[in-house]
């Protein structure tokens, strides 16, 4: 497929499934509430975090413990929270992603659904969610401790990985919320779907990040403007508040593209994505 057929094809997906989105506006807050919970998240344990860390370093040094071992407890320490912090961030995309491939799904095959449809679903599948969240987390504190302690090197091998995990686990939220498989057989499945349907791919042939870009570029001008014509003030509250809808717009996108992309694969085409354009997801080898 030659690049601008590739850009094409990339725009297409992304205008139907924003709109989807402006069509079924509730679906918005899938991606806000998960973003405000994470923002929480990130507060606790980064407060949290300090306090436990300046504890593990104060007890270690008023001990007999060496300074070696003191390092060695506080990155213990680190990582514990890393994990932690990966666990419930995780848990938190996934739970209202699966949310929102359902109320996607019920779109697509054009009857109706709600919020607290998607989330009573949701909460079917939690302990598939947090299956998959302890792995997940598991996965990126590796990835971490590689990226950490192996230098330059460290930083390739965990890019690399980290696009390998990303490809290989692109169908897992949908897979988690309409198979009822473990987090391995997740992982499995989602990678048997993307090798049996297109191959080993190097890469997507779509991106959505032109539409936050584009979304980013009329949030500036928009701020400049109340900056300019109101107050400054204005101008910077309204931009942060246009760009988090600008994210969150982008993102719910994707999940319904993902619901499309899922149907697919398992025969079950939606009338709003021509089988083509999904046909030509990926770049094959």
């Amino acid at each position: 497929m030659r690049i601008f057929d590739r850009i094409s094809n990339g725009w297409t997906i992304g205008n139907i499934s924003l709109s989807i989105i402006k069509n079924n506006p509730s679906l918005l807050l899938f991606p806000i509430i998960s973003g405000i919970s994470m923002i929480i998240v990130f507060l606790s344990y980064f407060g949290g975090g300090l306090i436990l860390l300046l504890g593990a370093s104060l007890s270690s040094f008023s001990s007999l413990e060496s300074l070696a071992n003191s390092d060695l407890l506080a990155d213990s320490v680190v990582y514990v929270i890393t994990f932690g912090f990966y666990l419930t961030n995780y848990f938190i995309v996934i739970f209202f992603n699966v949310a929102l491939v359902h109320c996607a799904k019920r779109i697509l095959d054009g009857k109706e659904t709600s919020v607290g449809e998607g989330i009573n679903f949701a909460l079917t599948k939690v302990i598939n969610i947090l299956s998959w969240a302890i792995l997940a987390a598991t996965v990126g504190v590796i990835l971490k401790i590689i990226q950490q302690r192996a230098g330059k090197f460290g930083e390739i091998i965990s890019s690399i990985l980290g696009v390998v995990w990303g490809i290989a686990t692109f169908f897992v939220v949908p897979v988690l919320a309409y198979e009822n498989v473990g987090p391995i057989d997740a992982l499995k499945r989602s990678s048997d779907i993307i090798q049996n349907k297109w191959g080993e791919s190097l890469g997507a042939n779509f991106s959505f990040s032109i539409f936050t870009f584009l979304g980013l570029v009329a949030t500036i001008l928009i701020g400049m403007l109340l900056a300019v014509g109101i107050h400054p003030v204005a101008g910077l509250i309204a931009g942060i508040l246009l760009f988090l809808l600008v994210l969150s717009t982008v993102s719910a996108a994707e999940v319904v593209f993902l619901a499309a992309a899922y149907e697919h694969v398992n025969e079950r085409p939606s009338k709003l994505f021509q089988g083509k354009i999904l046909d030509n997801m990926f770049v094959r080898r």
